[in-house]
C-alpha cells in the first residue's frame, strides 16, 4: 500500500512518548512491505538534523520547520475561536502545502494520521480510507490540568479541555476509523456517542534496548537509590515529583536516612532543579541514555496523579526488570496487576511504605523484578502491538472492499 502518514513530532529519533509510538508503527509498516511517507514538524535545526535518520525507515519524509514564538501566535490567534488553541501550535502553512502536493500527486491507499492536532491537514480529504490515531484523549488531560493550576489560568485550561473536546468528536466523524492507546482511552472516545468505528492498540517498549542487562552482565543495583525518569519540561512530571519530594520524601528519610532520589530527564524548569537543593535529591537534567540510572537503582517512582493513556517510563523500568511504584491514575494505562507485577500507591503514606518495603526485602524486589519483566514481554512487546494495528488496519479496508 501507499500510505501518508501524519504525526505532530518528527517521530526520530524516538525518545520521548511522542515520537515512540509513532516511530515503531512507521518501522513496522515499511517493515511490512508497504511504502510510507511521513509528514511532521520540526521545531530546531538540532531536531530537524537528527530527523534524517528516519530515511532508513520509510519510503520518503516531509518536515516542516517552525517557530515556537510563531506557533505561540497561532494559539492566541484562536483563543476567540471555537478551533482549540493547541491546534495552532500545530499548524503550519508550509506542512499544509506539502501534504497537499503529495495528495494530488500520488494515489494513496491509506491515510494514518497519529494525534488529533495534526488531523486538521486531512480532515477534509474524501475518497481515501482515513485512520486517526487519537493516542489518548487530549480533551482529558487540558480538563484535568485545570484541576491543578490557579485561577484564572484554571479557566483557560477549561475553556481549552471544552474547545479540544468539541473537536475531538467532530474528527471522529470525519475519519472512517479512530484508535486509541488503552482501553481506559478507547472507552473515553467511545463514550463520545459519536458512532464513528473505533479500537485500540497499546504501546510497547523496546525489550533489547531496556533489558535488564549490559552486554550480558547482570546490574548490581543500590538498594538505597530510587529513580524517576521523564521530561522535567513536561507538568504532570513537574506535579508529580514536586508533591513526592514536598510529602512522600520526607517520611522515606525518616526510616532509611541515607535513601537517594535520582530525577532524571531532559529540560528541568528552575522549580525542578531546586529540588536537587533537597538532602539526598539529584536532578540530573538531560542525560545520553537513561537506562544505567534505572538500572542501578532499587525502584522507579511514578506516582503521577494526572496521566493520560500509556506511561512508557513504567514500560521501560518493567522491562529493564526494575520495580515501580506508582499511582492508580498511571497503572491503569498499563496492562499489568497491582501487587503482581508492581506496586500501586495512591497517598504519600502508601507510597513511602511501597518505597521501603522493596528497599528493604531483596527477594521482593526480585520478586516484582522478574514478574514486572515477564508481564512486558507478554503484554507489551512491540510486534504484539503491531499485530493489532495488522488487524485494524485489515478491518477496515475489508470494510471498504479493499485489501491490504
Amino acid at each position: 500500500m501507499n500510505i501518508l502518514y501524519l504525526c505532530h513530532r518528527f517521530p526520530f529519533p524516538p525518545k520521548r512518548g511522542g515520537k515512540i509510538r509513532p516511530f515503531n508503527m512507521i518501522r513496522h509498516l515499511t517493515a511490512q512491505g508497504h511504502q510510507v511517507t511521513v509528514c511532521s514538524l520540526s521545531r530546531s535545526d538540532a531536531e530537524t538534523a537528527e530527523g534524517q535518520g528516519l530515511e532508513k525507515h520509510c519510503k520518503a519524509f516531509e518536515l516542516a520547520r517552525v517557530h515556537n514564538p510563531v506557533q505561540a501566535l497561532r494559539m492566541v490567534a484562536r483563543l476567540p475561536l471555537l478551533t482549540p488553541s493547541s491546534m495552532g501550535f500545530f499548524y503550519s502553512r508550509d506542512l499544509q502545502r506539502r501534504v497537499d502536493r503529495l495528495l494530488a500527486a500520488q494515489q494513496w491507499d491509506l491515510i494514518f494520521v497519529h494525534c488529533s492536532s495534526v488531523a486538521q491537514y486531512v480532515e477534509d480529504v474524501k475518497g481515501i480510507p482515513k485512520i486517526l490515531d487519537f493516542g489518548d484523549m487530549d480533551s482529558q488531560k487540558w480538563l484535568e490540568y485545570a484541576n491543578y493550576k490557579p485561577f484564572p489560568l484554571s479557566l483557560g485550561y477549561t475553556l481549552e479541555g471544552h474547545k479540544m473536546l468539541r473537536a475531538e468528536k467532530l474528527l471522529a466523524r470525519k475519519f472512517d476509523l479512530c484508535s486509541a492507546t488503552t482501553r481506559a482511552e478507547w472507552e473515553t472516545l467511545n463514550s463520545y456517542g459519536t458512532g464513528a468505528a473505533s479500537d485500540w492498540f497499546p504501546n510497547g517498549v523496546d525489550a533489547e534496548a531496556f533489558s535488564p542487562n549490559v552486554d550480558g552482565e547482570g546490574t548490581v543495583y543500590d538498594p538505597d537509590t530510587i529513580s524517576f525518569i521523564g521530561r522535567m519540561d513536561y507538568y504532570p512530571n513537574q506535579e508529580c515529583m514536586a508533591r513526592f519530594c514536598a510529602e512522600t520524601w520526607p517520611l522515606i528519610k525518616a526510616q532509611r536516612p541515607q535513601m537517594k532520589l535520582t530525577i532524571v530527564g531532559a529540560d528541568p524548569s528552575p522549580a525542578m532543579r531546586k529540588l536537587g537543593d533537597i538532602d539526598g535529591v539529584t536532578v540530573t537534567g538531560s542525560v545520553p541514555q537513561v537506562q544505567p540510572y534505572v538500572r542501578k537503582s532499587a525502584l522507579m517512582v511514578a506516582p503521577l496523579a494526572i496521566a493520560r493513556g500509556t506511561q512508557n517510563k513504567i514500560l521501560e523500568a518493567m522491562a529493564m526488570g526494575v520495580p515501580v511504584v506508582t499511582s492508580s491514575v498511571a497503572a491503569g494505562g498499563v496492562d499489568a496487576e497491582a501487587g503482581a507485577h508492581l506496586l500501586v500507591a495512591d497517598t504519600a503514606q502508601d507510597c513511602a511504605a511501597a518505597v521501603l518495603r522493596i528497599c528493604g526485602d531483596p527477594a521482593e524486589r526480585q520478586r516484582l523484578a522478574e514478574a514486572g519483566r515477564a508481564r512486558m514481554l507478554s503484554h507489551h512487546a512491540w510486534p504484539r502491538s503491531m499485530e493489532r494495528l495488522d488487524g485494524i488496519i485489515d478491518r477496515l479496508l475489508a470494510g471498504r472492499g479493499a485489501t491490504a
